[in-house]
């Protein structure tokens, strides 16, 4: 079967391909090849307003190869293909005590989506929660792969076990490419146990810079912190609200949580809360997704150079903003527009880091860089990565960069 090019962008309109196997997948993607026509290749459909807008002649999607094909919890190693929902993972996981350690994150209530999350895009786009602090990020828990690239071959890297090896290290390739690079259709994850207790101590009141100084110094310390937020004043909080996470046995929670009451008294006396949702809605960057009309943006940088990086945005636009890692991830929320988009840039380039646009309307993803802009080597290295896995540009064309 031919697709004809569309001139838009792939839509619920647009012919949907739904490959049971690998072999079909690679039987598709070598057709569209050999037509020279485009695929916009996507999981459950979650995040399909995430990135530049894509024009494509079909979808390509994995939600039909789901399955767990390796799971060995002696080993703290599972493997599934790429369709298999989020929560099916997780609830088998669950069952012997497990968990994904990185916290992968939900877009859905933030970009207006629905559908069901699949651990393929978790990924494709390297979703990682509040957790990374400690465990790391989802690429670096990925240890296998298998995917199709854009000749229709198929190609396995990765194993059980994580190994120092030689070579082009396609694993990590393919953790946050997008679908740009290939069509994902087996992963493989480390997992750990999950922790007996978990707890929070709340600091309320303090503002962006002591907040960030007291995150610093729970991270700086011996007690194992597994997650570092600040949330300003709004979304009905009267005060701003300073959090830390301890997680692990519960004799060794209560003891690290009194030694970190003694280490950060000097930023007033904190209250203890429990439950998994207040870090849900860290993970999620629940405070934006009520923002419907504003562009999010989702900010890496220095913990030192956060607390100035949000004020220098605040300072020239209306905004909203909150700090995840430290201090190292802000979360902000602007005005939908070149000029607002012109400020972002702007203050990470002075004070450091990169910005993606994780919302925005179509119009402003199409004229602006959603991704952080690359330098001049840096693209050409990007677009030769590209040619080597998909030298004909028919997986995602444009969806991180409008060249590629």
């Amino acid at each position: 079967m031919t697709l004809q090019a569309m001139s838009g962008p792939a839509s619920a309109d647009t012919p949907l391909h739904l490959p049971a196997s690998e072999e079909e997948a690679a039987a598709i993607i070598a057709e569209a090849r050999a037509a020279r026509t485009t695929l916009s290749v996507e999981g459950g459909g979650t995040k399909g307003a995430l990135g530049r807008p894509v024009r494509a002649a079909a979808r390509l999607s994995s939600r039909a190869l789901i399955g767990v094909t390796l799971y060995e919890p002696a080993e703290l190693v599972i493997g599934a293909k790429a369709g298999t929902p989020l929560s099916e993972i997780e609830e088998i996981l669950a069952e012997k005590g497990q968990r994904l350690a990185f916290e992968p994150a939900d877009y859905r209530a933030l970009l207006g989506s629905s559908g069901e999350p699949t651990i393929g895009a978790v990924a494709a786009a390297n979703l990682s929660g509040p957790r990374r602090i400690m465990a790391g990020a989802a690429r670096d828990a990925l240890i296998g792969v298998r995917f199709v690239n854009g000749l229709g071959d198929i190609v396995k890297n990765g194993g059980r076990v994580m190994k120092n090896v030689t070579g082009l290290d396609l694993v990590k390739l393919m953790a946050g490419s997008y679908g740009t690079l290939g069509f994902l259709t087996e992963v493989t994850f480390k997992v750990l146990p999950k922790p007996e207790v978990s707890a929070t101590l709340v600091y309320p009141g303090l503002d962006d810079s002591r907040a960030i100084e007291a995150l610093s110094e729970a991270l700086g310390s011996p007690y194992e912190v597994t997650g570092a937020a600040h949330l300003p004043v709004g979304d009905g909080r009267q005060s701003a609200q300073t959090l830390i996470r301890i997680e692990g046995f519960k004799p060794s929670v209560a003891y690290r949580l009194g030694e970190l009451r003694r280490l950060l008294a000097d930023f007033g006396e904190p209250a203890e809360a429990r439950g998994e949702s207040l870090w849900r809605g860290v993970r999620d960057a629940a405070p934006m997704a009520s923002l419907a009309d504003r562009a999010v943006w989702r900010i890496s940088t220095a913990p030192g150079q956060a607390a100035a990086l949000a004020s220098a945005i605040r300072g020239a636009i209306t905004g909203r903003h909150s700090f995840d890692w430290g201090g190292g991830l802000i979360w902000l929320a602007v005005e939908a527009d070149a000029a607002a988009t012109r400020v972002v840039r702007e203050a990470v380039r002075e004070h450091g880091g990169h910005a993606t646009l994780i919302r925005a309307p179509e119009a402003l993803r199409q004229s602006v860089d959603v991704f952080e802009p690359l330098s001049e080597p840096l693209m050409r290295l990007q677009k030769r990565v590209k040619t080597s896995f998909d030298p004909d540009g028919i997986f995602n064309p444009g969806r991180m960069y409008a060249s590629i």
